[in-house]
């Protein structure tokens, strides 16, 4: 395939507000050795993508500190971890069977080449990503779904989000017949953890705001909690016996209300801070009752491979809520903070 020696692409030179995303013209990445070229067709916006514009990971003993995901960034920087698109070249020692396959790419650079190793960096902050028309990724990273019923935008919304989800799931060890509560339900992870959730048979309550409680429930959750009421009031009417595991990107005071709410033995899983990463429970209510608070950060190998599984058969069902050209990407990030939205932002090169 024909590819051209520059391309659009919108970079940060540092971190600052939606105003550092700047339009450039580029060179196309050239791939090395074990990697791919891919034709960008979508790439979703994710939470992660506004922090480490505004570089707000912190880092281990200075959490204010300016930081991407997993330290400083080198800039400039493309943004961009969510990527759908075509393999249009292969560099030395990839397979060139890969070329022309529709694929999605796992944004994860994981800590060691085993099928349960952890993420460590992510593409877009700690390697260019998909804010362009071409991105490189490692060969073993893309995953083929050209027969996939999704379509391109759907399938650029899975990575970060139902990645996360289904990494959430499988370390808080939902099963069937369980209950699950699920916090920031109307985001991209949020609704994949109801949908994912779901499918595994366990009881859903969700929490969300009143003007998306409708959208949430179409998504399948069982019961709707209204975050601006007494959320642990909800709760214990719904679910008086407790509930099993938290599937939490919320944080803040949320933890300290409901976790006395888990039953014995039951799971708190955290992924996320939007309510902030300060947090105050008894921990009595930890100790005395089994319980576990896990924390987790994306997918291992694994989880990624069975999340392509579902994406193949069609079994998850994303939802775009809005696309915007690429030039775009300060109106589609100042979108994606208003938190306005239920599902994913897309966005095409």
């Amino acid at each position: 395939m024909d590819v051209p020696g520059t391309m659009r692409a919108v970079r940060i030179a540092e971190h600052g507000g939606p105003e550092v995303l700047q339009p450039s013209e580029v060179a196309v990445p050239a791939p090395r050795a074990g990697e791919v070229l891919v034709r960008v067709a979508a790439v979703a916006l994710n939470n992660t993508d506004l922090w480490t514009r505004e570089g707000a990971y912190g880092r281990p003993g200075d959490p204010e500190a300016l930081s991407g995901w997993r330290g400083p960034l080198d800039f400039p920087r493309i943004q961009g971890a969510d990527v759908a698109g075509r393999v249009v070249a292969v560099g030395p020692g990839a397979d060139e069977s890969l070329v022309g396959r529709r694929v999605v790419v796992d944004p994860a650079i994981y800590d060691s080449e085993g099928p349960d190793a952890n993420p460590v960096g992510l593409m877009g902050s700690e390697r260019d990503g998909g804010y362009a028309e071409y991105v490189t990724a490692p060969a073993g990273r893309v995953h083929d779904v050209t027969d996939s019923p999704l379509t391109d935008d759907q399938l650029a919304t899975l990575p970060t989000a139902y990645g996360t989800a289904l990494g959430m799931i499988e370390r808080g060890r939902l099963g069937k017949g369980e209950t699950a509560l699920v916090s920031g339900a109307s985001g991209g992870v949020g609704l994949a953890l109801i949908q994912i959730a779901r499918a595994r048979g366990a009881k859903v309550l969700a929490i969300s705001s009143g003007s998306k409680i409708d959208a949430v429930r179409e998504a399948g959750a069982h019961e709707v909690l209204d975050r601006a009421q007494d959320v642990a009031e909800q709760i214990r009417a719904v679910a008086p016996e407790g509930v099993d595991v938290a599937l939490d990107v919320v944080a803040g005071d949320l933890v300290g209300s409901v976790l006395p709410l888990l039953r014995e033995g039951g799971r708190w899983v955290v992924a996320g801070a939007l309510g902030g990463y300060e947090v105050a429970f008894d921990v009595r209510r930890l100790y005395l009752h089994n319980a576990q608070v896990i924390g987790s950060a994306m997918h291992t190998p694994t989880h990624f491979g069975l999340l392509m599984d579902l994406a193949r058969q069609g079994a998850v069902q994303p939802v775009i809520a809005a696309a915007y050209p690429l030039e775009q990407a300060a109106l589609a990030q100042e979108a994606l903070s208003r938190r306005g939205h239920v599902g994913k932002i897309v966005m095409h090169p």
